[in-house]
Order: C-alpha cells, then structure tokens, then sequence
C-alpha cells in the first residue's frame, strides 16, 4: 500500500544504535554499540519500595492523575538545588522545567527556535540522534571543529558570524561520542561568545556525575552571564532511563516557550516517575549509589583501555575519558568502519560506526566504543577480536597500495 507520508518523515530514519539494539537480543553478542548504564547500576529495590509507599499515601490519586505541564513543585524545587553542584546559581522555579529525559529537552529547544532551512552549529562529531531530530525539523547541522580542550574558538565565532545560527548544541562533559570534556576557560569562552552574537547554546549534560579520574568542572552554564544557555540534564544514566526524567534551566523566556511546546507533546512527565525521582533524590539515594556505580564504570573503562593498548593496531588513536560511558576511536583513511561492521557482528562484536556522528556524514574512519554494559572478561574477550580485524584490514589495504 502506498502512503502519502510527510516530507520531513519521508527522509527520516532510525538511529545506528536504534538499529543495532536488535541485535543485542542474542547473548552471545559482546556489546560496546549502546550507551546504556549497566543493569547492576539500576536501583530496583530502591523504586520497588519508594513507588510502593506513594501508591499507598493519601496523594496516590493525585500521583495519577494529569498534572501541570512545568511539573511537580516539590521536584522543581529539589531540581533548583540539585544543579548548584554543577555551578549552577540561578535555578529557581521561573526557569526550571521537568521533562521527559534529555531528549525531550533537546526537542522542545528544536520546537522553540527552530524554522525550515535554519542552521544548527554542533560539536564534529556530536550526539547521533540530535541529527535525526535537526532533520525532522527541516534544518542544517553544521560542525564546529575541535581541539584538545573543547570546541576551536576560531572556528566557532567565524560560524556564528556566516551562518547566522539558531543555536549551538554541546555536550561539554564526557562527550557523546568522544568522552572527551571541555576545559572551564573553553567553556567560559563559548559563553561569551554566545553572549556576543546573541545565539543560544544548549548544554546536555546527563553523564557529568559519572565522573572516574580528573577534576570537576562547572557547567558552562555556569559561565552564563546573559541567559544565552539552556541547561538540561537527564535521570537516565544516573538513576532510571525508563522513569524518563530530567530537567531544563534557562532564562525565564525560553523555559516558558518550552513549557508551550511541551504541552503540545505529552502534557507533562509521567507523575509517578516524578514522585519516584523526587523521593529518591530527597531521602538521599542517588548519590550513594552513583558512588557504587562509579569504580565499576571505571574498572570497565580501564579494562577497555587496557584492552585497546594490548590488541588494536598501532595505527589506532583513541580518547581516554576521565567519565562518561564512551571513547571513540580513528583508523588511518581507507578503513571503512560501516563495512567492516557486519564482518564484526558475525563474529559476535558490535560497536557503532563513527560517520553517523558527523553532521557531514564524513568519519569513515571511526567508531564508538562503549564500555558500561559488558563485564571486564567479555570487554578484553572483545576488543581482541576486533583487534584482530582491524590488523587484517590494515594489512589487506596496505597490500593493496
């Protein structure tokens, strides 16, 4: 049957790891393709019982019937509080809004400012799905290039002055997909750089309290002195992806058009996921148990560099990230890591092709790796078999030159 779909979905499709998690059904796959958190890390016990008592309290009606759409008081409240670890001192209940995980958050900015051919500056490589999302609004991802401590300033400011953008999506802490994390004066430079030419920046942050080695870094928020910054944060990595919760902070008037927007998309956040966050952060479990998760997540990581050290190709550059869940990877030119993929799947390894990062669909070359999910044994077990390859591909191209 023929359907008359619309234009911006006739050239939409599903994300990599959308995809890829189909095959994640079998056990016998070694996964570094999501960027899940471990199941270990999940707090089952924690939610049973919290979900429990507020279905059973006098506001259990209440928990479950609609809500307003700027979300629950005393989690906005707690919310204003929560981000003052970041650097963050001008939350207040004007400027904070719940939201449905930090994807929803960078939908309602998209559904703010965002009108058919406009300009999106973005990190080269950024967040996969971002790009996805860019599309279905009918707009253009245009990558900033990168140093060692974040965005090149140079390359920033001479893309806000031609292109004239909407706004500048980062994710400065632990970067999806490199790991990589901005220094405190990159950070302040972009700031003021958005300050100067009057363009937003939307700063997702939802791995910064994963956090293994190295030292904390405000927010670039933090850095914003004229409300060009828009904070969001997500629970998913930290506490539950499938409560679906977190948090957006902005000036006043753009939370507000968000809060709009909102509406039209699901009226508010889930009230029972709310009510579990809010009782979770207020009795105090979150970090105590980010503080169990962090020497696993670390150990992983560690057990992966090893890994890479140990049996990838000399010619293999890879990041070494101080949190977060990721470290990317680059090949020399003429390794082809979208069509080495299913060789690697049919050896039971997946991990995600660098070029879906790129806003120009370049990075051939590259690959994400994830480390959260997999046990040490089974992280070391797959990285020697992609090693292997790799040095079979690189042996094969050279002996083609």
């Amino acid at each position: 049957m023929s359907y008359h779909f619309s234009s911006r979905m006739a050239s939409l499709s599903g994300t990599a790891t959308r995809e890829i998690f189909k095959l994640l059904t079998r056990p016998e796959i070694i996964s570094f393709a999501g960027g899940l958190p471990a199941n270990e890390f999940l707090p089952v016990e924690d939610v049973a019982q919290i979900t429990a008592e507020i279905l059973a309290s006098d506001t259990a009606r209440k928990i479950l019937q609609y809500g307003v759409t700027d979300g629950l008081l005393p989690l906005r409240e707690i919310l204003t509080a929560y981000v003052e670890d970041v650097g963050i001192q001008d939350a207040a209940l004007d400027n904070t809004l719940v939201i449905s995980g930090g994807q929803q958050g960078i939908d309602l900015m998209c559904k703010t400012f965002l009108d058919k051919g406009d300009v999106v500056l973005v990190e080269d490589p950024t967040y996969l799905a971002i790009l996805q999302i860019f599309n279905a609004y009918e707009a253009k991802a245009v990558g900033v290039k990168t140093v060692k401590d974040g965005l090149d300033l140079d390359d920033l400011e001479q893309k806000m002055i031609q292109l004239k953008p909407k706004f500048l999506y980062v994710v400065p802490t632990f970067s999806n997909p490199t790991g990589k994390t901005y220094s405190a004066s990159n950070r302040k430079s972009i700031a003021q750089l958005a300050s100067k030419y009057h363009i937003p920046v939307l700063e997702d942050d939802p791995y910064g309290k994963l956090r293994y080695s190295g030292e904390e870094v405000p927010a670039l928020k933090a850095f914003d002195t004229s409300g060009h910054v828009v904070y969001i944060s997500s629970f998913s990595k930290i506490l539950s992806p499938g409560l679906r919760t977190g948090v957006a902070i902005g000036a006043p008037e753009i939370i507000r058009k968000m809060s709009i927007g909102k509406q039209g998309t699901d009226l508010h956040t889930s009230n029972l996921s709310q009510a579990v966050t809010y009782e979770y952060l207020k009795r105090g479990k979150l970090y105590p148990n980010i503080e169990k998760a962090v020497p696993m997540y670390r150990e992983r990581r560690d057990a992966m560099l090893g890994a890479l050290e140990k049996y990838m190709p000399d010619e293999f550059i890879y990041t070494r990230p101080e949190g977060g869940l990721f470290i990317w990877g680059e090949f020399p030119v003429g390794i082809d890591t979208v069509k080495i993929f299913p060789e690697a799947v049919g050896q039971n390894v997946a991990y995600i092709q660098g070029q879906v990062f790129y806003a120009d669909g370049k990075g051939l070359n590259t690959l994400r790796l994830n480390f959260s999910t997999e046990p040490p044994e089974r992280i070391e077990k797959g990285i020697k078999i992609l090693g292997k390859l790799f040095k079979q591909k690189l042996s094969d191209a050279k002996n083609q030159i």
